[in-house]
């Protein structure tokens, strides 16, 4: 499926002066990736930002913006005199700023463009916004939206007027309040150890859609590896109750089957289909449209899926695996922070998304775990090409059972084991957290729209609700409603300990060699893996995000880079007889550096690998890690 290039068909976004276009640059004294590099205010993420929905009209609202910076308690800026380039947020050095918002203050953005014809219903979308926005259009309020790592949409038809329109928004973001039970995942304002630089304000693609009157406001996609597809859509607008739905098939540009039905579910088969896998990732075409009673078009999208049932199965010894279509897989993967030193949470362009998996992807790997962040929706859609499985977390943040014994890791559990940290050790049952209703409701809006954001990606597997303890509440709860919600994926309910009985997934951490309790019975009735080892570090002069910082990695930093290349066959051929013993997967620690982590397998600019995808692959192969 092609992917439509900008069409402004009924807008011009004011041109900026070549003053403004040269005085844009990123913050001095900052690291950059070479895509990073190659950013301006005319090239900023202009590729289309929903792949699995796709219309030809569009028009992008990235590039050079207003802001401002008030106190929280004040009213629309009097004044803009600076400019920030979004899609980047305001601490990141491709914003153009590269300061931080402080405590009891709110960022401001305004855009101006001018609009030329208006005939037909017109959507605002916002990709990400971190953390807590409202949006007015001409002086007129919009919406407000809650959440910093999803995507979500206002209709702006009665805002929009012919001629010039001003788009402002107020964002607050409070990061480390954890009162406020903000999903924030890897951020903190106190950026050391695991923990990185807050991402304030607008990091993702904008964009305005037209629709006509009669919409697709959302579809819904499950196709297994027996060739049934089922295609949901949910309609918006002026509805007789009559309408029709007609989906056509594609392989090769080639329609292989179609079907109308007089109803918003439309059930298709495929005989012997070519099933996606990491191995043969293949993806059909799909055309959807709506149809009114008499047939003629209403609305039509275009879209893509990939043929795959995700299970889990028992060997002959006795142990559960992962399968994929019906096959046992054994899945091995970095852990993946999704952090960018130009741009933090946002990939610097999409070529930067492509060389980092095709890397992992080179090297042996099958499996990516996205770590207590959303990625752009193009990321998804280049693991669904490329053949890389993913294990998604939900993003952490609030309340954890943090305290001393109230959580407890599975090393606990091992017979005779004296707990070397007490805080990672807790007698008899497992605690957690007590949230207030109010963020719990958030917590699972939060989770429900991850779900539906990605549902219709073949990629990804797994679900993990909390990690470790962080944030971790109301488990049983919360993991029986996601396995109602998604049976076609796996769920992993607590990776790296504070274990729930529920789901499919027994994940242990442990760092830097990889070790299971293996003789724990209760863990028998899941899929073991290792949800993360390894972590080794090594610095690489003139690669560091900040020399001045603590730089570190699990186990201590070696002493050369051969070292560090043997702690990792080390780890690696320990994992492969951990595989031999009834663990299914492997999640190493991790794809780059991160800010003072040292503990990637390429530098943070990802420039320098610590070791070839060729010899990753070998090692691997050596290990017994390769499907």
């Amino acid at each position: 499926m092609k992917l439509p290039n900008v069409i402004p068909f009924l807008l011009i976004l004011i041109p900026l002066s070549a003053v403004t276009l040269l005085a844009w640059q990123p913050a001095e004294n900052t690291m950059l990736s070479r895509w990073a590099k190659e950013v301006t205010p005319e090239n900023a993420w202009q590729e289309y930002p929903r792949p699995q929905m796709v219309r030809e009209s569009w028009t992008n609202l990235n590039g050079l913006w207003d802001y401002a910076i008030t106190p929280a308690e004040a009213s629309e800026p009097e004044e803009w005199t600076e400019q920030i380039l979004v899609p980047y947020v305001l601490e990141s050095p491709l914003s153009g700023i590269g300061k931080r918002l402080e405590e009891g203050e709110v960022i401001w953005y305004r855009k101006t463009f001018d609009a030329t014809a208006l005939d037909e219903r017109m959507l605002l979308n916002f990709e990400g916004v971190d953390y807590e926005c409202r949006v007015w259009l001409n002086g007129k309020y919009v919406g407000s939206h809650r959440g910093g790592n999803l995507p979500f949409s206002f209709e702006v038809t009665d805002q929009l007027q012919e001629g010039l329109n001003e788009l402002i928004l107020r964002i607050i973001d409070y990061t480390d309040n954890v009162d406020k039970y903000q999903l924030r995942g890897k951020q903190r304002r106190d950026n050391t150890g695991i923990w990185y630089t807050p991402s304030t304000g607008i990091w993702q693609t904008v964009w305005l859609e037209p629709v006509p009157n009669t919409y697709i406001e959302r579809i819904k996609l499950t196709a297994d590896m027996h060739g049934k597809l089922r295609v949901e859509v949910e309609p918006e607008g002026y509805m007789t109750g009559r309408e029709k739905l007609h989906v056509s098939v594609l392989n090769d540009g080639k329609v292989i089957t179609e079907k109308t039905v007089k109803s918003d579910v439309a059930q298709l088969w495929i005989a012997e289909p070519k099933l996606w896998s990491p191995k043969e990732p293949n993806l059909y075409d799909l055309k959807i449209t709506l149809l009114d009673p008499r047939g003629n078009t209403l609305d039509a999208v275009e879209s893509y899926t990939g043929f795959r049932t995700v299970g889990r199965k028992v060997d002959d010894a006795g142990n559960w695996r992962f399968t994929i279509n019906g096959e046992y897989s054994f899945q091995h993967g970095p852990l993946d922070q999704g952090w960018w030193p130009g741009s933090f949470l946002n990939p610097p362009s999409d070529e930067a998304i492509v060389f980092e998996m095709q890397f992992l992807k080179d090297a042996g790997f099958n499996l990516i775990r996205k770590h207590k962040k959303v990625d752009p929706r193009r990321y998804y859609y280049h693991a669904d090409r490329i053949g890389l499985l993913i294990w998604q977390d939900h993003v952490s943040g609030g309340a954890g059972p943090n305290e001393w014994p109230k959580w407890k890791r599975f090393r606990a559990e091992l017979p005779g084991y004296e707990p070397r940290n007490e805080r990672h050790w807790a007698p008899g049952d497992p605690l957690e957290a007590d949230w207030p209703d109010w963020a719990h409701e958030q917590f699972m809006t939060e989770l429900k729209t991850m779900i539906d954001m990605l549902y219709n990606n073949p990629s990804v597997i797994v679900w993990t609700t909390f990690n470790e303890r962080w944030g971790q509440h109301r488990s049983l709860e919360i993991g029986a409603w996601v396995e109602a919600y998604d049976p076609t994926r796996l769920l992993n309910i607590a990776s790296g300990g504070n274990f729930f009985p529920i789901g499919d997934i027994a994940d242990e951490h442990r760092y830097p060699r990889p070790v299971f309790p293996l003789e724990v019975e209760k863990f028998d009735p899941y899929v073991k893996v290792m949800g993360e080892f390894g972590g080794h570090g090594f610095p690489i002069e003139g690669h560091l995000w900040d020399p001045n910082m603590r730089n570190w990695g699990y186990g201590g930093l070696p002493e050369s880079l051969e070292e560090y290349q043997a702690r990792y066959v080390e780890t690696a051929q320990m994992l492969g007889e951990l595989r031999k013993q009834g663990i299914s997967a492997g999640v190493y620690t991790q794809t780059t550096d991160v800010e003072g982590e040292l503990n990637g397998i390429m530098t943070y600019d990802r420039e320098v690998f610590k070791m070839s995808a060729e010899t990753l692959y070998q090692i691997h192969k050596e290990a017994g890690l390769l499907e």
